[in-house]
């Protein structure tokens, strides 16, 4: 039995496949230099590396050109580097209400330079109405931006519609995939994506530190930054060709290795739908494990609609810090706890004045009897607050 029963996998996966770990040290103790920047033979291996993470994401989104496959810190930094670069004073967006603050606060950012951002709002279920982004759309909007899976509530977004409807009107369609990533099929072709922006250490099964975008072969970015390259060094201004367009400075190389070793355990692993599945039947167990429990409140949590493997809950009359102090001091069960860095999802399910949620996310090393750890531990700390309620009641009395 471990020692903890890991429950934050939204946040990031964990543990690391082994043979993940196990191909980064080995390609940065043997190659670890700085890829395409000269013709040695470790460059060149190291830049066959990079060449080749970049096909294999390249494939794993649906694209046709794997330079269009561009690395970045993180996927708040894409869409930072997105938002900043399409937007400019006078154009119009839409993005929603379940956007985490990599979306957030970049637009509100934006909306103090001149562009006008509209949120749209999620119905009771967690989900966003399409036919509410097309009645939006202006000759002016140039970007539609959406978080295809909440990293809150769980719920994924129908973003081939919405793709749909944007590619119809001439609008730029972006996603922040930084929770479906590696678990919900993403085709870009198909799904009529323009962008879509991830990370790497959710799960794609990658390090810290890594992530990007897909951006489509009709989609013209003139980008805001401007930096080194290692190629056309006498241009006074950035490369126009991609990937260096929207690449500044040395990839991290260490981890793109790794990201390429992720992808290559997802796909002997199964592959997106196995994963998802295994994942989900633990998410369904704990839902139907909490349900049953006096006193605790789920949100947004329909497991057979379209949904990840996350869902929030709180106690009656328990903060969430302190419950998730409980659950980990006293049971092992790590949990995530608060506003989840999306505060208007909060606002939309009325817990924002009581400070957030706790959050459920297993992964794909998740376990039955994980599962059963954490039930049992719900239902001792919701024994514990109705306890105390009880004797709060009786003083008030």
């Amino acid at each position: 039995m471990s020692d903890f029963v890991y429950l934050d996998n939204a946040a990031t996966t964990f543990p690391k496949p082994p043979e993940v770990i196990q191909f980064m040290c080995d390609f940065y103790s043997a190659r670890g230099v700085n890829p395409g920047r000269t013709g040695f033979d470790l460059a060149l291996e190291a830049e066959e590396t990079l060449a080749e993470a970049r096909q294999a994401l390249t494939d794993f989104f649906g694209g046709t050109d794997r330079n269009r496959l561009v690395f970045s810190y993180n996927v708040t930094d894409a869409l930072n580097l997105l938002i900043s670069s399409v937007l400019k004073p006078g154009d119009h967006a839409i993005t929603t209400c379940l956007e985490h603050n990599s979306v957030l606060r970049p637009m509100y950012r934006q909306a103090e330079n001149g562009v006008e951002v509209e949120f749209l709002p999620f119905d009771a279920r967690g989900y966003v109405d399409p036919g509410d982004i097309e009645e939006r759309i202006r000759p002016n909007t140039k970007l539609v931006i959406v978080n295809h899976g909440s990293n809150v509530i769980g719920t994924i977004q129908p973003v081939a519609e919405i793709g749909r409807i944007c590619r119809a009107h001439g609008v730029t369609f972006a996603i922040d995939a930084a929770q479906t990533a590696g678990l919900v099929p993403i085709d870009v072709g198909e799904m009529m994506i323009d962008v879509v922006c991830f990370t790497g250490h959710k799960s794609l099964f990658g390090p810290s530190g890594t992530g990007g975008m897909y951006i489509c072969e009709h989609i013209d970015i003139t980008p805001c930054r401007a930096g080194g390259t290692g190629v056309m060094s006498a241009l006074k201004g950035q490369p126009m060709e991609f990937p260096w367009r929207m690449e500044f400075g040395t990839v991290n190389i260490m981890g793109v290795s790794g990201l390429l070793a992720a992808q290559r355990w997802i796909a002997a692993r199964g592959g997106v739908d196995a994963i998802f599945e295994h994942e989900m039947r633990h998410a369904r167990r704990l839902h139907e494990g909490l349900a049953a429990i006096e006193g605790v409140r789920l949100y947004c949590a329909d497991m057979e609609r379209d949904h990840l493997p996350v869902f929030v809950f709180n106690f009656d009359g328990l903060p969430a810090d302190q419950a998730g102090t409980f659950l980990d001091v006293e049971h092992d069960v790590i949990t995530r706890t608060g506003l989840h860095c999306a505060p208007q999802v909060h606002e939309g399910i009325g817990t924002f004045e009581e400070h957030g949620t706790i959050r459920f996310s297993p992964g794909v090393f998740t376990t039955d009897e994980d599962v059963e750890r954490a039930i049992e531990a719900v239902a001792e700390v919701a024994e514990y607050a109705r306890a105390r309620n009880g004797r709060v009641a009786e003083l008030v009395g």
